[in-house]
Parts: structure tokens; C-alpha cells; sequence
């Protein structure tokens, strides 16, 4: 009986994680987008998207603190997961955990300012430095900041139940396909 005192009684946002991580599984993102197919490359394609969740919930007409933070646990929850996984150990997993909260909340604020004041080159330049940070790519990083633009659009026309209820529409990635490199 004492332990209902202790059970939260937001439900766990399984069903928005799942939809998160299929889209941000989407291999046009590392093939066409060249996303490195990497197990950093990956994570950085699901902060990307949990992002644009989280600004969708915290920002106007949103502000559910509760359920971007349950999302934000389940996300790290699953990452403790996979590092044990594979075979992380023990001992290694928190701090590896604690550089992952650190990734996510820089790239959180960079995504953010970018996606709130408009300006695309300012994402683009933080998606350059947090995905391509081995690589320069102009043409891919341009593309993934106008996906991410339109997806942030598209996520405040949304309706809160469909996003609770993981039924996010996501914009087609053939639109923001990058072009071939000059010559």
C-alpha cells in the first residue's frame, strides 16, 4: 500500500519513444543525409528527433514539463540498456551515461536557440558540429537543418494526444535530400 506513494502516475511515453527511434532509424538519414551509420551517428539522429519533441512539449501551447522529462528518462534508460548490451561494463556505464546527458542537453540548447529564432544556418552549423564533427558537410548539415525546421513546424501544428499517443507525422525526407557536392 506504501508503495503507491511512490508509483508515478504519468504512463511511460513508450509508444512517442518507439515512433522516435523508428524515424530517426530511417536509413535515408545515412544513406542520402550521409549520417555516419555509427552507434554516435545513430544516437545524434535520435537526440535530433527527441529534440524536436521536447521543444514541442516544453514550448508554446505545450508546456508539459512532465512528459518531456519522462521521455528524456525513458531515452536515457534505454541507452544504460544498450551500453550493457554491449558490454560496457558496470563500472564504465555511468560514466558514459553522464556524457551522453551532457551531449544531449548541449545539443538541446544549440537546437533549440537555432529552431526558435529561425535561423537555419545557426542549425545547420550546430548539426554540422554535432553530427559531421569528423567530416565537413555543408550540403547534408543544410539538408538535416531544413528537415528539422519543417519537422518543428509540422510538430506544432500536431495535436497533443496524437503526440502523446506516439502518432507523430513527420515530413517526407525525399524534399530535403541534399544535392550533389559541387565540383
Amino acid at each position: 500500500m506504501i508503495f503507491k506513494l511512490f508509483r508515478r502516475n504519468e504512463p511511460e511515453p513508450f509508444a512517442l519513444y518507439g515512433a522516435i527511434v523508428a524515424q530517426a532509424r530511417q536509413p535515408t538519414f545515412y544513406t542520402s543525409f550521409a549520417v555516419p551509420d555509427t552507434l554516435d551517428g545513430r544516437f545524434d539522429m535520435v537526440v535530433l528527433h527527441i529534440v524536436l519533441i521536447c521543444r514541442r512539449l516544453r514550448g508554446p501551447g505545450g508546456a508539459d514539463e512532465t512528459g518531456s522529462q519522462a521521455l528524456f528518462d525513458l531515452f536515457m534508460r534505454d541507452m544504460d540498456r544498450s551500453l550493457r548490451e554491449m558490454g560496457v561494463g558496470d563500472t564504465a556505464v555511468p560514466k558514459r551515461i553522464k556524457k551522453m546527458i551532457a551531449a544531449f542537453y548541449g545539443r538541446l540548447s544549440a537546437y533549440v536557440a537555432a529552431l526558435d529564432s529561425g535561423d537555419l544556418d545557426d542549425l545547420a552549423a550546430a548539426i554540422a558540429r554535432n553530427i559531421f564533427p569528423d567530416a565537413e558537410r555543408p550540403g547534408e548539415s543544410a539538408a538535416l537543418a531544413a528537415y528539422a525546421a519543417a519537422a518543428a513546424h509540422a510538430l506544432e501544428a500536431s495535436d497533443d494526444a496524437a503526440i502523446a499517443d506516439g502518432r507523430i507525422a513527420f515530413p517526407a525526407l525525399d524534399p530535403f535530400l541534399p544535392g550533389p557536392e559541387p565540383r
